[in-house]
């Protein structure tokens, strides 16, 4: 009898790669020139908040952009990142940006659907929390699916753990 095999398909992002990035982030924004007298600052508030300060509109999306640059060299995805609109707050204009894990009911059933749609026959999902387990006699099959799973352009990340 052959056994089944699976796969997860999750959105996790790695929470000390997050904060070492903010911390050289915060350290470069410190250090640049042109940083210099704006009172630029980004603090991470908890584990998935983080705060970006600037004196004008312009600089704050510069720390933003800093900011992006750090996650990405880190390996984080950006679609992990919710970043808000610019906000005055007195003298200062703010970004609050999260970070986002898991992947909703909404997103796992579209998956779910492309996968039914368009994966191959045998192929079986069950959505499991913030999860999607995807299970298959073949590993082909499984391997065609992350490769259809990759070629779709989703708004949030997508990793594949779990592979037995």
């Amino acid at each position: 009898m052959a056994s089944e095999n699976s796969f997860d398909v999750v959105s996790k992002v790695d929470h000390m790669e997050v904060a070492n990035a903010v911390n050289q982030a915060a350290k470069e924004v410190h250090q640049r020139f042109d940083f210099k007298g704006t009172d630029a600052r980004v603090t991470l508030s908890g584990e998935d908040v983080i705060e970006l300060e600037a004196t004008t509109e312009e600089r704050v999306a510069a720390v933003l952009d800093v900011l992006q640059s750090k996650l990405v060299r880190r390996g984080i995805n950006l679609k992990s990142l919710d970043a808000g609109a610019p906000r005055s707050s007195g003298k200062v204009w703010k970004i609050t940006a999260s970070i986002q894990e898991g992947i909703s009911q909404e997103n796992a059933k579209k998956v779910s659907k492309l996968i039914r749609d368009e994966g191959p026959k045998g192929v079986r999902t069950q959505i499991q929390g913030d999860e999607l387990r995807v299970s298959s006699k073949s590993r082909d099959d499984l391997q065609t699916v992350q490769s259809l799973i990759k070629a779709q352009d989703y708004d949030f990340a997508v990793q594949f753990t779990n592979y037995r």
